[in-house]
């Protein structure tokens, strides 16, 4: 059976095709204005990788925030629930989850067979978000895929104290009003993405090991402030941002005959 998960977020659209619970391939676009055209755009190129046909595809499921646009899938399912089982085959052995997507953040933790038990979500503010990280980058004038590299050489995070994005920006133009070094701002962002979704991890009890999903988990400094308020190692999937899209194709392998 040859099934396919489709992740449409906020900033990038996720394939990822599997035969018998192999994975076979993944692909990450940039979400465009129309969701379903980018699902259905990012599903057509990783087939073409692969050298398949839609008509070799026995099942699809569809999850993130255009989950429900998507009219090719057999079924939409939660972000929550495909990052669950997209880390589970990742690596069975992990027990939590720290998602930071685009327009939401979520901690999960799971059981031993990686049936979700808990979760707790931050989707009403941009704070601890990959918006937020795209918001200050603008501020800062660097490119948002620098930021993690330029933070490991900050030898005093600043302080960033505000939960809103908008206030937060203030504070960041504030600083660099003042000299503060670039680097420094950087490291006191990413401490405080951090320090939100810890909290969130806190909360509903976390248990190791801990894995972080989402395109933000390519920010090194993110991860390195995540680990040391977690009091943890924090794994890192190369396949962290088609997480969810490879536990859509997990979870579509259970689907009934239509």
């Amino acid at each position: 059976m040859i099934t396919a998960g489709i992740d449409i977020g906020s900033i990038s659209a996720k394939a990822a095709i599997m035969k018998e619970g192999v994975l076979l391939g993944t692909k990450v676009i940039s979400t465009g204005y129309h969701a379903e055209l980018s699902g259905n755009k990012v599903f057509d190129e990783i087939l073409s990788e692969l050298g398949l046909g839609r008509k070799s595809v026995n099942r699809i499921v569809s999850t993130g925030y255009g989950r429900k646009s998507m009219a090719a899938a057999d079924k939409a399912i939660t972000e929550i629930m495909c990052h669950a089982a997209g880390a589970y085959y990742l690596n069975p052995q992990i027990r939590s989850i720290i998602d930071i997507g685009g327009q939401d953040s979520k901690a999960i933790v799971m059981d031993d067979k990686g049936k979700v038990v808990n979760f707790v979500m931050n989707d009403k503010c941009a704070a601890g978000t990959g918006r937020f990280l795209e918001v200050m980058a603008r501020a800062l004038e660097v490119d948002l895929g620098r930021f993690g590299e330029i933070s490991l050489s900050a030898d005093r995070p600043a302080k960033i104290s505000s939960l809103c994005t908008v206030f937060a920006e203030s504070e960041v133009i504030s600083l660099i009003a003042k000299g503060e070094k670039r680097e420094n701002i950087i490291a006191g962002i990413h401490d405080s993405i951090c320090a939100r979704v810890s909290a969130m991890m806190m909360r509903i009890g976390i248990r190791e090991p801990v894995m972080i999903t989402g395109g933000v988990a390519k920010n090194v400094g993110v991860v390195r402030a995540l680990r040391k308020m977690l009091h943890s190692p924090v794994e890192v999937s190369r396949y962290a941002q088609e997480n969810g899209a490879i536990g859509a194709a997990c979870l579509a392998r259970n689907l009934s005959a239509p």
